[in-house]
């Protein structure tokens, strides 16, 4: 959450000339509604439900850049699908940065009424373990220009497809 998945996909696929998908934005339209309307309704489990939905429809699409939430990987089967159907691609950011570029934002279900810098740690914690096992590459994007990152991640993907 934060590190700049959507961002840096929406560059990165531009730059690949790929179709790009946000798994948030694709739940919203399909929804109809803003995550943390689905939230409100029906809890984490709901949206994670949807999530998973999303992920495998579009894990078996060729040709595309996808960003997922940054809650994606808890589920096992989610884990599964990005790992089995493309490269996955790390962005990781430490705790403060993250707190940084999220402390204002209200649109983030998990950092509403809670002390965010805490609530940051606890899923830094829980989920750095989980990209770290999906990650294809990980690329730690710190407080660098986007087309560093784009750069970093171009040449990762050319190691890859030259394997």
């Amino acid at each position: 959450m934060g590190a700049g998945k959507t961002t840096i996909g929406k560059i990165l696929a531009k730059h690949l000339n790929k179709q790009f998908y946000d798994t948030d934005v694709e739940i919203e339209k399909r929804t109809g509604v803003k995550i943390p309307v689905i939230f409100d309704l029906e809890g984490e489990a709901g949206f994670r439900k949807r999530e998973t939905a999303v992920i495998q429809d579009l894990v078996s699409q060729q040709h595309i850049v996808m960003a997922t939430g940054g809650g994606a990987v808890i589920a096992a089967e989610n884990r599964a699908l990005l790992k089995a159907n493309g490269h996955v691609i790390y962005l990781r950011a430490n705790v403060t940065e993250l707190w940084h570029r999220t402390r204002n934002d209200k649109h983030r279900p998990l950092l509403q009424n809670v002390d965010i810098r805490a609530k940051l740690e606890q899923l830094y914690a829980e989920r750095n373990p989980l990209y770290t096992e999906v990650a294809s590459h990980i690329i730690d994007t710190g407080n660098q220009p986007v087309g560093s990152i784009i750069a970093k991640i171009q040449s990762a993907l050319d190691l890859k497809f030259h394997e």
